[in-house]
């Protein structure tokens, strides 16, 4: 019997739906790691752990659980390593080198059949990152995204606080950045620049 390390109750699966068909995008709960069950098998418990270590390559504090895209992981019955990921959006470049780099990691600690899925749905949100990964986007100068991701009207957002110097008196000089998850911002106190993780 495969045993399963999921981000998110399968029990939503209706709701997370129908959510992202009429809206567009699901409200899911955070990931909290926390809520995963204790395996017996240690073979079966490194899959996610082992997983969980590879960063991602175009903000490489983050890992990919902190991101929220580490989906579920699992060790079939026939002993291939399975784990699930989902993209920031579609067509997100990262994706081929976060499938190689997760293989080569199971592939390093032990396990000899691996195989990495993409899903699409439900649509990753921000809401999916942890509470860790957004105070590493915090130390290393990206202010992470704030408040939940919208489902129905979309709230204007007052202000983005500088991850340098916490003021919240700054500005939005281009809606996209380094890349298309993140937008420019310039803080009008110190002056300096930085990346902000949008909410979406």
């Amino acid at each position: 019997m495969s045993t399963r390390y999921k981000t998110s109750d399968p029990r939503q699966a209706s709701r997370i739906v129908a959510e992202t068909m009429m809206a567009g995008h699901p409200s899911l709960e955070p990931t909290d790691q926390s809520t995963k069950p204790a395996l017996d098998d240690g073979r079966e418990r490194t899959v996610w752990e082992v997983a969980a270590t590879v960063n991602d390559p175009e903000i490489p504090v983050l890992s990919i659980e902190d991101l929220g895209i580490l989906r579920e992981a699992r060790l079939d019955e026939d002993g291939t390593a399975v784990v699930v990921i989902t993209p920031t959006y579609s067509g997100c470049p990262a994706m081929d080198t976060i499938t190689s780099d997760v293989r080569e990691a199971l592939r390093t600690a032990g396990h000899e059949r691996v195989r990495v899925d993409t899903v699409l749905q439900p649509a990753w949100t921000t809401d999916w990152m942890t509470e860790a990964g957004k105070e590493k986007l915090r130390a290393y100068g990206i202010a992470p995204p704030t408040g939940r991701a919208a489902v129905g009207p979309v709230r204007v957002g007052l202000s983005v606080k500088c991850p340098h110097c916490d003021s919240p008196d700054t500005r939005e000089m281009t809606r996209f950045s380094s890349t298309a998850c993140k937008a420019l911002y310039q803080c009008r106190q110190c002056l300096e620049p930085f990346d902000h993780f949008k909410v979406h």
